[in-house]
């Protein structure tokens, strides 16, 4: 039986095409380019950050947000970056009674914007607050512990299946795959597709498939 859904937040619940496209025009790039760039970056199984390096060597992820909130242009999301699925997805699941819950990896500013959309959801953790990033084995002992303590019980939804649905199922967990944003469309790992729970296109569906598989006993 599920009794906990847990959510990464990029690609998953939020859009984050428009903050890709401001990291390009920051970098002074084309919006094709730096999306071409992201794309071969994820086929090769690389870490994201290699497509900033692509255009400029010496990129520090770190340094550069500073630079962008001294410069009056930090990266930032809002309601209007939610995929218009999540929220109704996230207000369904806690009617049947679930603790829902979002994790993903996110930086400094991430917990506290995603505090202020007043989301329906129980628990709100990221790697910059946990200390922990996905996929070490210790981001995904936080959500157990954060989703009741017994991973067998908790979905973990993503749409990596390396940096979300391999780890979590690794933690003991079930996992869930949306096929959307550059890392759901690009990166195929057939392997631990087919250990997964669910595989679905939208939000819009989970509920139900987490209904009926909860009233068919786990």
């Amino acid at each position: 039986m599920i009794q906990a859904v847990f959510f990464d937040v990029g690609g998953t619940i939020l859009d984050e095409t428009r903050e890709f496209a401001t990291w390009a025009d920051w970098l002074g790039v084309p919006r094709h380019t730096f999306s071409a760039v992201f794309g071969a970056v994820i086929a090769r199984g690389l870490d994201y950050q290699e497509v900033f390096r692509a255009f400029r060597p010496d990129f520090d992820l770190t340094a550069e947000l500073a630079r962008r909130v001294a410069a009056g242009d930090p990266e930032s999301f809002g309601a209007d970056d939610l995929y218009p699925d999540a929220r109704a997805c996230l207000a369904a699941l806690r009617e049947q009674g679930l603790r829902v819950g979002l994790a993903g990896n996110q930086p400094e500013h991430a917990e506290a914007t995603l505090r202020a959309l007043d989301l329906p959801v129980d628990v709100i953790g990221t790697s910059a607050a946990w200390g922990v990033a996905k996929p070490a084995p210790e981001f995904f002992t936080r959500v157990v512990r954060e989703g009741g303590g017994d991973p067998s019980a908790i979905l973990y939804v993503g749409d990596r299946p390396d940096n979300d649905a391999a780890p979590a199922m690794a933690a003991g967990m079930s996992a869930c795959l949306i096929r959307r944003g550059p890392w759901g469309h690009i990166l195929d790992m057939p392997d631990v597709a087919d250990r997964c729970l669910f595989r679905i296109d939208t939000l819009d569906v989970l509920p139900a498939l987490v209904a009926r598989h909860n009233a068919a006993g786990g």
